[in-house]
């Protein structure tokens, strides 16, 4: 069985696994650098040279890499376009071939990020029951995946993304440029921001200090958890505005794609759990059509190697059908 190597890219942190049949044998983290695109390739390749020693392979070993890109990419030339969340990749980049480049040439394939996590759910985690299911990450960002009739719709290329479904006309800003969507409520990069707003005008809160006395340069899942227990006023209702948001419009794409199940993992969905879960349940209920039958509300069971798992899964499928993958574009 082909040996694949998976990197989740994020806005936080860079996880990556060795996978072989299906299974994974190696493991390695680190928090997303903020240096820009050089130091985001150095990143990426040295958490597939730690996976691989883990998992006791060389790195020339690998069959192919694949990376779950939270942003527009370009999956023939391997070419990233833009990711709003990751620094330094706001223009056209080769990530596919610099990463290459950096590991004997072993081949690199692209998906979204949450895709690829999807991916993962589907065939070795909490997804593995159902034909039709959508998966929704609320991390840095907030992205979807959509599987149905059990497979991974990729539409025109932005199928299930969900963080950019409108909950607010004229609403919040977004990271995407526009205002109202789903991400400018759920994502944690703009409750941070729109943290540092309220306490600009005066308003109180615990976040940033956490954020200090763990070393930290931006609002972690962790922080938002450990101020959530310590009862923070401005953390609860930051959070009761990303219940409501997500309870517009997972309730909204459930009218339509009437789905088994609703699979929330990301940084804070993982962290906030079940009962996070079932409150943004509670809040779609009234704008269910079908409220007798709603979908089944889950985690993910893979937690934060949905992703790395998933993209090593995809780099095996395009060695199994031998179709084209980004190794050494121009530029």
């Amino acid at each position: 069985m082909a040996l694949t190597a998976g990197v989740d890219m994020g806005g936080t942190k860079i996880q990556t696994a060795i996978v072989r049949a299906g299974k994974r044998i190696g493991e390695a983290r680190v928090n997303t650098p903020m240096g820009g695109a050089g130091s985001v390739v150095e990143a990426v390749a040295g958490t597939i040279a730690d996976a691989a020693a883990a998992a006791g392979v060389a790195p020339a070993e690998l069959a192919g890499i694949g990376i779950g890109f939270p942003g527009i990419y370009d999956p023939e030339s391997g070419y990233t376009l833009s990711a709003p969340n990751l620094v330094g990749f706001d223009k056209r980049y080769p990530l596919g071939s610099r990463v290459s480049k950096k590991l004997d040439g072993v081949p690199v394939v692209f998906d979204n990020d949450v895709r690829a996590a999807i991916l993962g759910e589907q065939r070795a985690g909490a997804g593995r029951p159902f034909q039709d299911f959508l998966g929704v990450f609320v991390g840095t960002g907030v992205g979807g995946g959509l599987v149905l009739g059990g497979r991974l719709r990729r539409g025109q290329g932005a199928a299930g993304e969900i963080g950019h479904t409108v909950v607010k006309d004229g609403g919040r800003r977004c990271g995407c440029g526009r205002q109202g969507c789903l991400e400018a409520y759920a994502g944690r990069g703009r409750i941070e921001a729109t943290a540092r707003k309220l306490v600009d005008k005066g308003e109180s809160t615990i976040l940033f200090e956490l954020v200090a006395e763990r070393g930290r340069n931006r609002l972690t899942s962790g922080v938002i958890e450990t101020a959530l227990k310590r009862g923070d006023a401005m953390t609860s209702k930051l959070i009761d505005e990303a219940v409501w948001a997500l309870g517009i419009s997972l309730a909204s794409a459930q009218n339509v794609l009437d789905v088994e199940a609703i699979i929330i993992g990301g940084g804070l969905g993982d962290r906030l759990g079940q009962p996070f879960i079932d409150r943004v349940a509670g809040a779609m209920l009234p704008h269910l059509l079908m409220d007798k039958r709603p979908p089944k509300m889950l985690g993910t069971e893979l937690g934060d190697l949905s992703g790395a798992v998933g993209a090593a899964l995809l780099a095996a499928d395009a060695v199994g059908t031998r179709r084209p993958i980004a190794t050494r574009p121009a530029g």
